[in-house]
């Protein structure tokens, strides 16, 4: 069932077999499968169904660097399904590197490994609704794919890897039915957890304090208690909880909230590309139950330990948009259109240059003639964008030229300065809002430019394409930072790790010295790969179910200790 905190009562207590905070899609795959594996399990939404200013301004605060970082409300959805009511969908697992324990690259390694994430890829793909789990483009298309760029073969790159897309699927509208009908699922929204409260040798959690929208407090008791709240509201939570544990919960070695990662990601580079028009596909194929499936071009794992570097992958790319010499029509229509884009899509597309009259003359000159060219692009993004249920997932323009640009997304590696902390403001609960403080390191650069000089090295020695730094890009620092910190992957702010002195949670995803409280989310990954989290997001909340369901004891239902809704 869904109820709303708005009818409990003051000082109403709750109790629960397994209460979970947070309903992202950590939250919701965590509940689905216990109650499956016959759990009964309380879920606590802080937000609404949609999303709402009102609870959305608890999400605010203050950034260090705001050239690097956006403001901590974006991207950070407050309402059932968190991050995925703006999800763009895509899907791609980590790799086996991304977990070991690599020499050149500090803090690096996982208490698990590659194996023990795999056995749940498949279930998570089905969950996202990215169709098949193959992620090979020789296998996911019938026939394969059709080649990125034809008869090119890098030395240093695989070509082969691809990237599978959701709907996207905003795990709370696709799964509201069956979480408002699992009798062992009880939703609880709009209640907001203020504070966890430890027994006094700190080793259990005893409650968690409550407010519902109208400020009425109320606490909730269980025996197992899981945050799945994104990775800068965790260690918000575990630093404020801060009354018998008095560096905050799980703080002892001063780790909660160090090694905010998210990723090195934006755009980059001219390439323009030899051959005629069709030598270049850099659009999506459809595998056979509708997904749309895209090629990377992905640093080779050996490339990376003989180089030293991190992980990295590219996209093929449309121009900037913001450069009218593109001669474009559908790319200068869409940057006219920038004021009607949301903030998460703009910042990408469009933020990097003020708009000035001149540009946008120009801009108006492309789109006037290059009509046809407009209308078949936005004829397209309402049929299979806008009106379809399983969405066409990015802007895919064949520029006039074989001209194009680089899209990068590359591992950020693990800092212990990379950090988010509690700032000086509070908000209207009298919790103190969060400070980011996010960092990028020399490596992290590195990585990108080895990157992108390798695949020049590559495309020039084959004759495929000319790759050069755009003229207002002096080097790959510059374009880091105009690109800052990628939007909503808050990543390895309660990192999992062999022992206290190396994490705050253990392989199970257990908090160390607090025997009950256990952490789920992206903000347990030690290290953040080239690949989107949201995918191994529900991987891990899947192991983490399993593991759950072997030490809970069975329970027929949500308990209740007092009265908890108003009877009018």
């Amino acid at each position: 069932m869904i109820d709303s905190a708005d009818d409990i009562v003051q000082d109403a207590r709750l109790r629960a077999e397994i209460c979970i905070v947070g309903g992202g899609p950590a939250g919701i795959t965590l509940a689905m499968e216990l109650a499956r594996l016959g759990k009964s399990i309380l879920l606590l939404e802080s937000g609404d169904l949609a999303p709402a200013d009102d609870v959305q301004s608890l999400n605010e605060g203050e950034v260090a660097d705001e050239a690097l970082h956006s403001p901590p409300d974006k991207y950070r959805p407050r309402c059932l399904g968190g991050g995925t009511a703006i999800w763009g969908g895509r899907c791609a697992p980590f790799d086996p590197i991304d977990f070991e324990a690599r020499p050149w690259m500090d803090h690096s390694g996982w208490p698990i490994g590659f194996r023990d994430i795999e056995q749940y890829y498949p279930a998570a793909n089905a969950l996202c609704e990215a169709g098949e789990y193959e992620y090979d483009a020789r296998l996911a298309v019938s026939g394969g794919m059709r080649p990125l760029l034809r008869g090119f073969t890098p030395s240093h790159f695989d070509i082969n890897r691809i990237e599978r897309f959701s709907c996207p699927t905003n795990f709370g509208a696709r799964y509201r039915t069956r979480l408002q009908t699992e009798p062992n699922i009880r939703v609880l929204i709009r209640a907001t957890v203020t504070r966890l409260r430890a027994s006094r040798d700190g080793a259990r959690i005893e409650g968690l304090d409550l407010q519902n929208r109208n400020g009425i407090g109320f606490t909730v008791s269980a025996d197992q208690v899981v945050l799945a709240m994104g990775g800068m509201e965790i260690p918000r939570l575990l630093l404020t909880s801060d009354d018998v544990h008095a560096r905050g919960i799980g703080n002892a070695n001063d780790l909660v909230g160090r090694f905010y990662m998210s990723h090195i990601a934006g755009t980059v580079g001219s390439l323009q590309v030899n051959g005629p028009r069709d030598t270049v596909w850099h659009g999506y194929d459809v595998a056979a139950d509708g997904t749309y499936c895209r090629r990377r071009i992905a640093l080779r794992p050996e490339v990376q330990a003989r180089l030293g570097i991190g992980n990295v992958v590219f996209r093929l790319h449309h121009p900037r948009i913001t450069d009218p010499r593109h001669r474009t029509g559908p790319l200068s229509a869409i940057y006219l259109a920038q004021s009607f884009i949301s903030y998460e899509y703009a910042k990408r597309l469009v933020s990097d240059t003020p708009p000035t009259l001149s540009t946008r003359v120009r801009h108006g000159v492309n789109a006037a003639t290059d009509p046809f060219s407009t209308v078949r692009f936005l004829a397209h993004w309402l049929r299979h964008r806008t009106l379809a249920e399983r969405k066409f997932p990015s802007i895919i323009i064949r520029p006039r030229t074989n001209l194009f640009s680089l899209d990068f997304h590359g591992e950020q590696v693990p800092n212990p300065d990379s950090r988010i902390t509690l700032g000086a403001k509070t908000d209207r609960f009298g919790n103190r809002q969060v400070r980011v403080d996010w960092r990028y390191t020399g490596l992290d650069i590195e990585t990108v430019a080895r990157s992108f000089e390798l695949l020049r090295a590559d495309l020039a020695e084959r004759r495929t394409a000319t790759l050069t730094l755009a003229a207002n890009e002096p080097d790959i620092e510059t374009v880091v930072r105009r690109d800052g910190a990628y939007g909503g992957h808050h990543i390895g702010t309660a990192r999992m790790g062999a022992s206290a002195a190396t994490g705050v949670v253990d392989p199970n995803g257990k908090v160390f010295g607090v025997n009950n409280l256990f952490i789920a989310g992206s903000a347990v990954f030690p290290t953040s790969s080239q690949a989107n989290p949201t995918l191994t997001i529900v991987a891990t909340a899947l192991r983490l179910a399993g593991h759950l369901g072997r030490i809970s004891r069975p329970v027929s239902r949500v308990g209740i200790v007092e009265d908890l809704l108003a009877t009018g």
